[in-house]
């Protein structure tokens, strides 16, 4: 188990970057979400983590939903429960119903079995499918 680092205990380095986060999210710095509060033993790391996340999450051609459930189906994909879970409810708030969940899961299940099926019978890529 992650040995978690409240917000008062932590270094200047992870401050700052629960602070930039917290800002951005209209929060209270010590409600900073678990992930935060494990890699703030490691400040380096949790720096560039949360860089790649805001870059990630910056506004671009994908919608935020859209990169939420990129980012939801790879955490399925990786068995992720903690992903899972926050960017399932991250889903949610950006507008995720239902409906778009149930469609959202028969799509990632029949990629999981597709790629699966795909690997055991090691299935040659088709010319037609090659970057030209």
């Amino acid at each position: 188990m992650a040995k978690l680092v409240e917000y008062k205990d932590m270094v200047p380095r992870a401050k700052a970057v629960v602070e930039g986060i917290a800002a951005a999210r209209g929060i209270d710095p010590a409600n900073i979400n678990k992930v935060w509060k494990a890699l703030a033993r490691h400040p380096g790391v949790m720096e560039q983590f949360a860089a790649e996340m805001k870059a990630a999450f910056a506004p671009g051609k994908l919608d935020p939903l859209t990169k939420e459930l990129v980012y939801l189906a790879i955490s399925i994909a990786n068995q992720c429960d903690y992903c899972i879970a926050s960017h399932g409810t991250m889903a949610r708030n950006k507008g995720m119903t239902d409906e778009m969940h149930e469609e959202f899961m028969r799509v990632v299940l029949a990629a999981q079995k597709g790629n699966k099926i795909t690997m055991a019978y090691r299935v040659p890529v088709d010319a037609a499918f090659e970057e030209k």
